[in-house]
């Protein structure tokens, strides 16, 4: 195995191999930023959510009431809420009125589409291509590492991202009072209350790290769980037609838009989000450091237990090794040489060669599925009963997302509240953040 973290990558990972292979294969042309472009971006970096940044400085105004006006609101709507304060007004006025823009029946296509991924190449593509892939913005692990336990918070933040991630692209989900809809509602929250108490932390290097879980890092996220996973998908030999890449960016669209990403930085469609990430190439990617190798390290060992589980015995073993390498196989074709090198992923060309040939195979197999009628109906039901399933046994297995509803989300916001009402920054091993990334 490579020595872990021996030398910094290039600063773009456009650069790297598969990633600017990707990017010729399947962006559009003319995604470069210009100059001027860079230089309105980078405002977003100090420029957090002032929405529910004013939420949560209510809070501490409103001890304890606030934090049970906001709850009663998600769960049955602000006129539920007697007297609600302004900021709480303004927040859900936000985000209970649609945008002109959004179409349900887009939004209906690409969780079909979605679903169809299935729960290996989907939950692959989440883990691998849009999370370890997120590691290697390193200004966005200065929030993840500031939780001291990232042995036992990793198993848990990667089973409530994909409880997250189910939740939002399955039909119905981003609904008003759907699980993904409160569920995202709740992480939103959740960003401006670790942002808050990062942010009053002396130790915080603003200069060097940026405003904690800011605009820009949240596009970013929106760009990583939609263009890094598509691609992720299309890199193993998954087809998606036009019309499904459009309804997919629309759905992610709607995700930042619930999530608070300001409209001038939120991508409208592929092109936009192609664009972005040459925005955040050029200044949250290409930089990983120790803590994007502790990351991605305390990410590898929570993966195969939740692919697996956690049996003991030959068998169980064989299999743990198995997926263990063709993993970490896909994440070095994904990620690229100096990447994984960086982040101390092996390099074993025989798992990479069986990746590459079973991407050919299912490349192959797409064939058919596109011509025979019902074929793609049935691999969406198939893909997506997999998804729910892999979903509820990481529940189980790592406390996730109790009973679909993330529970624990709600509790989590709760203790962090209660250290805003009296006044507490947040400790570090408290500072977990729920960015679908970490």
């Amino acid at each position: 195995m490579p020595h872990i973290g021996h030398r910094t990558p290039e600063p773009s990972p456009q650069t790297e191999f598969a990633i600017n292979t990707a990017t010729k294969l399947f962006a559009p042309p003319g995604i470069s930023a210009t100059d001027e472009q860079h230089r309105a971006y980078l405002r977003y970096t100090h420029i957090g959510d002032p929405t529910a940044d004013a939420v949560v400085a209510m809070f501490r105004q409103v001890p304890g009431e606030g934090r049970r006006m906001f709850e009663t609101a998600v769960e049955h709507g602000l006129a539920a809420v007697t007297d609600p304060p302004p900021e709480l007004v303004a927040f859900f006025d936000e985000i209970d009125n649609p945008p002109y823009w959004l179409d349900p029946q887009r939004i209906e296509l690409a969780c079909r589409a979605i679903g169809r991924t299935g729960a290996t190449i989907g939950f692959t593509t989440l883990s691998v291509a849009s999370l370890m892939g997120g590691y290697l913005a390193h200004r966005v692990s200065k929030t993840l590492t500031a939780t001291a336990d990232l042995e036992h918070r990793a198993p848990r933040r990667l089973a409530s991202t994909t409880a997250w991630f189910t939740e939002v692209t399955t039909p119905g989900g981003l609904q008003r009072s759907a699980a993904g809809w409160k569920t995202t509602i709740r992480v939103r929250l959740m960003h401006a209350v670790v942002r808050a108490g990062l942010s009053r932390r002396p130790e915080w290097r603003h200069d060097e790290w940026d405003l904690p879980v800011n605009a820009s890092q949240m596009a970013g996220t929106i760009m990583m769980f939609s263009l890094a996973h598509m691609t992720g998908c299309q890199f193993l030999g998954l087809h998606f037609s036009r019309r499904e890449r459009d309804a997919i960016f629309h759905l992610w669209r709607y995700v930042g838009h619930l999530l608070g990403v300001p409209p001038k930085i939120l991508p409208v469609d592929e092109h936009d989000t192609w664009r972005l990430m040459s925005l955040q190439a050029a200044h949250e990617f290409g930089q990983p450091d120790a803590d994007s190798v502790r990351l991605t390290q305390a990410l590898i060992r929570a993966i195969i237990p939740a692919v697996v589980g956690e049996g003991a015995g030959p068998l169980q073993h064989l299999k743990r090794q198995t997926v263990n390498r063709l993993l970490l196989a896909y994440g070095r074709l994904i990620l690229g040489r100096t990447n994984s090198d960086f982040l101390g992923l092996p390099d074993h060309k025989p798992a990479q060669a069986v990746v590459i040939t079973a991407a050919a195979s299912i490349r192959i197999l797409e064939f058919p599925r596109r011509l025979l009628p019902g074929a793609t109906r049935w691999c969406e039901t198939r893909g997506r009963r997999g998804q729910l399933t892999l979903t509820r046994r990481m529940s189980v297995s790592h406390g996730g997302a109790r009973h679909s509803r993330h529970d624990h989300l709600a509790t989590a916001a709760a203790r962090h509240h209660r250290d805003l009402d009296e006044g507490h920054a947040i400790p570090a091993g408290r500072a977990l953040g729920t960015d679908p990334r970490r």
